[in-house]
């Protein structure tokens, strides 16, 4: 009994093993005509051929179609059986069994184009749906979503009985679904696909179902119909939402831009034309900072940004003193000749920078944690700019807090109100004079330093944000932090929703149009400060 049990093992494994190579033979027997078909005349019937291999779903298709790209098949000039070629050595393209009888020199390159080189990446895109990689899977599905090539249906029902992963598993079935769309399938399968897709509530979506309904049979019109209806009102929705955030994201930018200068023309009454330059001198300290740290302390390079705020705020602030000291503190009370000297010092510091670095734009690199995008939603948000609006806010808040909480907040405040009263109450208006206008230097280099992550690094930075930050200080009310907050806000939306309208420079034209109008009325602006002697 007991020979009996080992002799029926033994036939069993042999079984198998016949089973086994009969199984691979009839693969390759099938294989065979497909990859003969790659050595047609025409590029159609090659297309086809590439599309027939991928449907199979064999393991060794990915590696023929490499072959293929790398131009290793060929064939004879008249058409016929395709052979792989490597050096003088004529083999199988499925095995890689040498071909005797066959001469490398009797057989042309498989040539390609540009329809065949595309049919090869789709091909390789669906066969990946059955990679043991997840990312690789999860691309394969929305390749496949996005071509909707009906003759990989098999393919894919085949990868979503094996899947797993609940997030390629949906992208799966919604180019299941796409797929089903476009096939002659039954009516209770194309609802289900319809919902499918609606689901999604993406413009792809909307696209998919609007093809869909030029060939819907009439019971189906009506489903698809509502289902687009339902994805139109939807993506009205999100649009005016994506309006706010890129004006919530331009508004962070002006805010950034403009606070230094609501500090500096608030307290001093200085109206000075160099602070877009500061900006500009904040932007070129990052430069500097990140090609130091970049040659002299590479693995820190993801924290140079993190090094260049208070380099950038300390080297502009110094500037700003610089400046006070030697030019403003002689103008006080002559506006016009503050404003021609600043204007002919912003002319000094450009063409200083373009001496030093040149005219050319500097390449700032964004850090790998503001790079790229992510999908909250329907919003499309870059991590820059969601960096840019937590950066603002968190100098906002900073800000306030200096003014509220620390002695140079309460002189600045003090000076602000009534200089006379604080010059007689013991304070020293000059060293204020000189500590503010460094405070806003400091911030706008600090601007600077956000700046160059969205935006070129020139010696004209600076001017690009001058005018919309005086908007912004006058609308919002001169010196007062809130009223520049909100007025920044308020500017950025307002810009951005009449942008698709009128147009940027008609809508920037529109904005200042409004903003006379409205001062016409209070000139004073949104929220005036207080004071006995404020004028």
């Amino acid at each position: 009994m007991q020979l009996t049990s080992r002799t029926l093992r033994i036939v069993l494994l042999f079984l198998g093993l016949g089973l086994a190579f009969a199984t691979g033979a009839r693969a390759q027997d099938a294989l065979k005509p497909l990859i003969d078909g790659l050595g047609a005349t025409a590029f159609p019937q090659k297309v086809e051929a590439v599309k027939q291999l991928a449907a199979t779903g064999d393991p060794k298709v990915p590696g023929i179609l490499e072959k293929l790209s790398a131009g290793a098949l060929f064939a004879p000039k008249t058409g016929g059986a395709v052979y792989l070629v490597e050096g003088d050595v004529v083999s199988d393209p499925v095995t890689g069994a040498p071909v005797e009888g066959v001469a490398a020199g009797s057989l042309q390159k498989i040539r390609l184009n540009n329809m065949l080189r595309g049919a090869i990446g789709d091909a390789m895109s669906q066969l990946t749906l059955l990679s043991p990689d997840r990312t690789a899977r999860l691309s394969a599905a929305q390749a496949l979503l996005a071509s909707g090539d009906t003759a990989n249906l098999a393919l894919l029902d085949g990868a979503l009985a094996k899947e797993g992963d609940a997030e390629v598993k949906a992208a799966m079935e919604s180019a299941r679904a796409v797929l089903i769309l476009k096939t002659d399938t039954s009516a209770e399968d194309k609802k289900a696909a319809i919902e499918n897709v609606a689901a999604r509530g993406d413009r792809g979506a909307l696209n998919i179902l609007t093809a869909a309904l030029a060939t819907a049979p009439p019971d189906l019109v009506p489903v698809i119909q509502s289902r687009i209806d339902g994805i139109t009102s939807s993506l009205a929705i999100w649009d005016v939402v994506q309006n706010v955030w890129y004006g919530l994201s331009l508004g962070s930018v002006l805010l950034l831009a403009a606070i230094g200068l609501a500090i500096t023309f608030g307290v001093m009454g200085v109206i000075n034309m160099a602070h877009g330059e500061m900006v500009m001198l904040g932007a070129y300290t990052t430069y500097v900072v990140q090609q130091t740290v970049a040659s002299f302390a590479p693995g820190l390079s993801t924290f140079s940004l993190a090094f260049a705020v208070p380099i950038a705020f300390l080297f502009t602030g110094l500037v700003g003193v610089a400046i006070e000291r030697g030019i403003i503190r002689f103008l006080y009370g002559r506006p016009l000749e503050t404003l021609l000297a600043t204007w002919g010092l912003s002319l000094i510091l450009q063409q200083t920078i373009r001496t030093i670095f040149g005219p050319t734009n500097r390449q700032v690199d964004n850090p790998g944690w503001m790079s790229g995008t992510f999908d909250f939603g329907g919003l499309a948000i870059t991590w820059n700019r969601m960096w840019i609006i937590v950066f603002s806010l968190a100098v906002f808040v900073a800000l306030l807090t200096l003014l509220k909480r620390s002695r140079l907040g309460l002189q600045m405040r003090a000076v602000t109100q009534n200089r006379r009263m604080a010059s007689s109450m013991g304070i020293r208006t000059p060293m204020v004079d000189a500590m503010t206008f460094g405070l806003g230097s400091g911030i706008a280099g600090i601007a600077g330093v956000a700046l160059s992550q969205i935006d070129n690094v020139s010696p004209n930075l600076g001017q690009n944000y001058i005018i919309d930050s005086f908007m912004v200080v006058v609308f919002g009310g001169v010196g007062n932090l809130w009223g520049t907050f909100v007025g920044a806000m308020t500017l950025g939306i307002a810009n951005k929703f009449l942008e698709p309208y009128a147009g940027a420079v008609l809508g920037k034209i529109l904005i200042l149009v409004l903003i006379i109008l409205f001062i016409q009325r209070r000139p004073r602006g949104l929220f005036a400060l207080k004071g006995r002697s404020i004028e």
